[in-house]
Formats: C-alpha cells, structure tokens, sequence
C-alpha cells in the first residue's frame, strides 16, 4: 500500500444491502464521489486516486451505520425484499416506501433519482409508482 493511504475496511455488505442504500449514499457521499471521479478523469492508473477511494468508503462506512442505528427494521425489510425479487426496485416499493420516510425523516437526507424527468415527481413520490408511466 503505497505511503499516505490509510487502510479502510470494506463494506463488508452484499449487494441488496448496498443496491438498496445507493441513493442515499449518492447523495449523503457526493463531495467524496465527485472527488474520486475527478480523480480518475485526471489518472486512469487505480494506485492514483486510493486516497480518494478510501475517502468515499468511510463515507459510505459511515452512512450504512446511521441507517442501521436508525432505520434498521425499515432497511433490513426493503433490502430483503431487493434480494428476493432479483433486486427490482419496482417490485419492492411498498417496502421502499417505509423505508424512505424514516430515513427523510430521521436522517434529513433526500432522493434524487440521476435522469429522472425534470418538473416530475421523482418514482417514490408517485402515489401508484409501479405504474408511473400511466399516472395522470
């Protein structure tokens, strides 16, 4: 490991757990996400941006904690949903939806979905989200 970077640990989650925290690491993460692609857009060599790395899995470290100590029945429920259903989102809303509320609510973070519609409702603030491209 070269000198300076410290070790981090890995997440040490599967990929429902991760697939289902995503947004909100995006979101929670953003500085260090932004800083590690710059990073990689100036040196495509991996050794390059470690440190930038490393930065951008404590955050995510960190974010996957709060959300256990603070939605863990929520999460664990739409996480095992994701698993069991080949990790589609759309067939996991109902769980998604709980699990949501308590993170906007008890963690202050939001969902912002890359590439949704400008001037639309993101999918999880539609009343019949499975459908959304029916609503009226």
């Amino acid at each position: 490991m070269p000198a300076g970077v410290p070790k981090v640990d890995e997440l040490g989650t599967t990929s429902a757990p991760l697939k289902s925290a995503s947004f909100f690491i995006g979101e929670y993460c953003k500085p260090y996400n932004e800083d590690f692609m710059l990073c990689k857009a100036e040196n495509r060599d991996p050794a390059h941006c470690l440190q930038e790395g490393r930065k951008v899995t404590r955050c995510a470290q960190d974010l996957i904690a709060k959300v256990r100590s603070t939605c863990l029945k929520e999460f664990d429920a739409h996480w095992q949903c994701l698993e069991r259903n080949n990790q589609e989102f759309y067939l996991c809303r109902k769980e998604e939806k709980v699990y949501n509320g308590c993170v906007f609510e008890k963690l202050k973070l939001k969902k912002d979905i890359p590439g949704s519609p400008e001037g639309q409702p993101q999918i999880h603030e539609k009343s019949w989200p499975i459908y959304g491209a029916i609503q009226k």
